[in-house]
């Protein structure tokens, strides 16, 4: 699908995040939305199924998240009543640790760290789902990269990706978390950054 980024950015650029969302699930045919539950995430997962109530969720669970977030992420599926699709690696993080552990960034085996505990479950999901539009909760002045793209983007594989929140701000967002009685969860970790403003790998 190719379509005008300069134009559509523009046209976007004063839309609300429902506007966004019902602007992107006007054309596309397989919509599918990602999260990890990390802060925040609370506000996307509610804003895409206030619009498409069954819209597919892809949870790619690393296995090392925090008790915090998984309970978090039980209240939240429950709460939203979430059409989640769970992924995780193929090798148990317990099996990991004894093989591998979680190398620091600057580590060789940090890049095979990554692409098993994140790289590899989210690209077995796309496969599997293939969709055609992807809702991400990226925002400007996450990371250098993000500062980089807009609402609405596209991949190298031609899906097109959308972030309703692109231009909001933690105020923003704690506003709506608490005008929609959303809860939300700080204690998160991602052991593939280790760094907040480093790049994950799913998006660059």
């Amino acid at each position: 699908m190719e379509i005008n980024l300069k134009h559509i950015n523009k046209e976007l650029s004063t839309k609300t995040p429902s506007e966004i969302i019902q602007w992107a699930v006007g054309f596309a045919n397989n919509p599918v939305v990602t999260t990890n539950f990390r802060p925040y995430e609370a506000a996307i997962l509610h804003a895409v199924i206030t619009v498409k109530k069954d819209l597919k969720v892809i949870w790619c669970d690393t296995g090392y998240n925090t008790p915090q977030t998984y309970k978090h992420a039980e209240v939240v599926i429950a709460q939203l009543d979430l059409n989640v699709h769970l992924y995780v690696p193929k090798q148990t993080t317990a099996h990991r640790e004894v093989v591998l552990g979680i190398p620091h960034v600057d580590e060789p085996e940090h890049k095979l760290f990554t692409e098993q505990v994140k790289l590899e479950p989210f690209k077995r999901a796309m496969a599997e789902h293939q969709p055609d539009l992807w809702f991400t909760n990226l925002r400007k002045g996450q990371t250098a990269f993000r500062d980089s793209i807009d609402i609405v983007s596209q991949g190298a594989d031609g899906v097109i990706k959308v972030s309703p929140f692109y231009n909001w701000s933690d105020e923003a967002l704690d506003k709506y978390l608490t005008d929609n009685n959303l809860p939300n969860e700080f204690k998160y970790f991602d052991p593939t950054k280790q760094l907040e403003n480093r790049e994950c790998g799913l998006h660059a």
